[in-house]
């Protein structure tokens, strides 16, 4: 049975007559990397404002870590490490007495924290910064500052909302592979995101929010595997007689769906094979083509992206 170290049981937020969560149910594997996916509006913050005790829900369950974050608050601030989409106001201080007063909050003895604070600074790549001023940081030196902090009382859980928003492609490149190395080191990592390719690149599992309704989630291969029921290979010919002898031999073919004609160019004629089958399928496939005595000039099958995916879910709500 699987851990789930994040768990909501149909969670409900509403703000007067406005529903901003509504009946929300995730579960997070413990040790997973989860990209919390929606568009700028859809509850993601509400959701994580709630998931880390700061709002109230309106109804439904929360747990983390195995406690509740209604009737066990101090339990589950303990597990988690909590970073805003804002940095806050710090900015008179230097990075090490920044890092030096969550440390003190979190009630880590005086003796231990210079320690400490050398070792977050060697993990998010700042020791150089230790002695500057917080507020001459970069927005992505000052987002890895924030994401230290979270770590100061060594959490199981990070939850993290939009920890790569506003930052250019290299400091977003070094925030996804901090957390790559913080998921190797035992932490949950669960963090919102408007941006696909910061989920495609690290995420174990996705969740797609719209509107405050949960309306997919899973699995990397689990979400492609439902959001493309089936796969597109594409076969390309000679002659319109090859592209009618191969669909004569898809008629009889096991786990084809059908075919579809796409437009000829410079005499090669693609045809597009809907397929249910699994990889041992798709290899026994083109050997039935190639057996045939059809000349094959090429054979693929198109993989989608999660950007496709997304687009594919999510039309039926924002068209």
């Amino acid at each position: 049975m699987t851990e789930y170290i994040i768990e909501t049981r149909n969670l409900v937020k509403r703000f007067g007559k406005f529903t901003a969560v509504n009946g929300l149910s995730l579960q997070v594997p413990s040790g997973a990397i989860y990209g919390f996916v929606g568009p700028n509006g859809a509850g993601k913050t509400t959701t994580m404002r709630m998931l880390t005790t700061l709002t109230r829900p309106t109804s439904g369950e929360a747990f983390v870590a195995g406690s509740s974050v209604t009737h066990e608050p101090r339990a589950v601030r303990r597990a988690i490490g909590y970073m805003p989409d804002e940095f806050g106001v710090y900015d008179d201080m230097r990075v090490w007495e920044y890092l030096d007063f969550f440390a003190a909050c979190y009630d880590i003895p005086e003796n231990e924290r210079k320690r400490l604070i050398d070792d977050l600074l060697q993990l998010v790549d700042l020791t150089h910064r230790r002695d500057d001023m917080v507020d001459k940081l970069s927005r992505g030196m000052k987002q890895r500052l924030s994401l230290a902090r979270t770590l100061a009382h060594d959490p199981k859980v990070l939850i993290l909302d939009e920890p790569a928003s506003g930052l250019d492609p290299r400091a977003r490149v070094e925030i996804r592979e901090l957390l790559v190395e913080l998921a190797r080191m035992g932490k949950t990592i669960f963090f919102s995101t408007h941006i696909l390719a910061d989920v495609s690149e690290i995420c174990t599992h996705i969740g797609i929010v719209e509107a405050g309704e949960l309306i997919a989630q899973g699995s990397m291969d689990e979400m492609r595997a439902q959001l493309q029921p089936h796969r597109e290979i594409t076969v390309i010919l000679r002659s319109p007689e090859a592209v009618e002898s191969v669909k004569r031999l898809l008629a009889t073919t096991p786990g084809v769906l059908g075919s579809v004609d796409l437009e000829a160019k410079a005499g090669r004629h693609p045809l597009r094979i809907d397929f249910a089958g699994d990889d041992d399928g798709v290899a026994a496939l083109s050997q039935a083509i190639s057996a045939s005595g059809v000349a094959i000039l090429g054979f693929s099958e198109e993989t989608k992206d999660l950007e496709a995916m997304f687009m594919r879910v999510t039309k039926g709500i924002v068209s």
